[in-house]
């Protein structure tokens, strides 16, 4: 009989199942803590039962754990200074989404030499977040693979679903089964309904295919997430944390019977992919905040050691430390002095903020 499947297929590699991984990268208790502090504080400031704001800040993409950690470092410390009106979240991202081609991320190639040992990016991966969570600073990430989720979300405490994947049913249906609240991100052309029914879709039960802890194929039974929100990132050749855009999007989310919850997104196209630009988008909407916006919860930022980005060489001892290998990110220092100009500007006006 002629073969009918694989034909495009050249290996099966096995992969360990979430159950072995996690024993070689055990949850500790430090670590659970930190998770479970992380998710309940965010749960808390979109219900509005805490004003502070949330800011998920941190490198486009992880893809050295050492200067990863030296980064988590400084951002625990600065945590602690603007904590009264902040809430700091470490981004982390191991997997990148790309139009075309390009380096998809740490998970995929942790070695960057096109050796794709996704078996050992993931068992580094949830170390990097185990060490992340050990100091005390709540980590976030972008779900991308379906299935990657059951290997590391017991160490995650809020999740994005990208421009890219809001439309997506798989992953609306896997939103629905996570632990942590969800952002959906506008489209990538800046229209807001492909993030707004995300929202609606994720809030219900669903059921659908995936793999259980054992790697076994199972019918995944959700009970829904009342915790997504809406990510406006741009899109379409403009920015969209203008007063009027992020009105239009409290109407769309209003309309679909949702809490107006909004996070802007500082990078991508809102600052046209620019990092100079970022600390204005942060200071524009810190300036909506203080004249009566009461739909802003949160923020997001791109951020390393090191200011811009850099192609990833062929000999990597060449790869300059701290510094992005994917989009371009704003450096320490700014980060550091933009965060705490909005902690000052912002402490006096929050606790009185009223709820929309």
């Amino acid at each position: 009989m002629q073969q009918t499947e694989n034909l495009n297929v050249a290996a099966f590699d096995l992969m360990p199942s979430p159950d072995e991984v996690k024993a070689h990268v055990p949850l500790d208790e430090p670590a659970a803590r930190t998770v479970v502090e992380g998710r309940r504080t965010l749960e808390a400031i979109l219900d509005r039962r805490d004003p502070r704001l949330f800011v998920v800040v941190g490198p486009c993409s992880i893809h050295d754990p050492v200067a990863g950690l030296d980064y988590a470092r400084r951002l625990r410390a600065l945590a602690d200074e603007v904590s009264r009106t902040l809430y700091l979240v470490m981004r982390v991202y191991f997997e990148k989404p790309r139009t075309s081609l390009g380096w998809k991320g740490f998970i995929n190639d942790p070695r960057m030499d096109d050796s794709f040992r996704i078996d050992e990016g993931m068992e580094r991966a949830r170390r990097f977040l185990l060490d992340v969570n050990a100091l005390g600073l709540p980590a976030g990430t972008e779900a991308l693979d379906p299935i990657a989720p059951q290997y590391y979300g017991d160490l995650v405490a809020w999740t994005a679903i990208g421009a890219r994947t809001s439309e997506s049913q798989t992953h609306r249906e896997m939103s629905s089964g996570l632990s942590t609240p969800v952002g959906f991100k506008n489209g990538t052309d800046g229209d807001l309904e492909p993030a707004v029914n995300g929202i609606v879709s994720a809030a219900s039960a669903h059921s659908f295919l995936g793999i259980n802890d054992q790697g076994r194929s199972a019918v995944v039974r959700t009970r829904g997430n009342r915790y997504g929100h809406i990510v406006l990132r741009g899109g379409g050749g403009r920015p969209n944390y203008d007063t009027v855009s992020i009105a239009l999007a409290e109407d769309a989310l209003a309309r679909a019977k949702l809490p107006r919850s909004v996070v802007v997104d500082c990078s991508h196209a809102n600052s046209r992919k620019k990092p100079e630009l970022q600390p204005l988008v942060l200071r524009d909407v810190v300036h909506q905040i203080r004249e009566g916006n009461r739909s802003v919860v949160g923020l997001m930022l791109e951020s390393f050691l090191e200011p811009g980005n850099q192609p990833i060489p062929p000999d990597l001892s060449k790869l300059r430390y701290g510094c992005s290998v994917t989009d371009a990110c704003i450096g320490w220092d700014t980060t550091a002095e933009i965060l705490r100009w909005a902690d000052d500007v912002l402490r006096d006006v929050l606790p009185r903020r009223p709820a929309p």
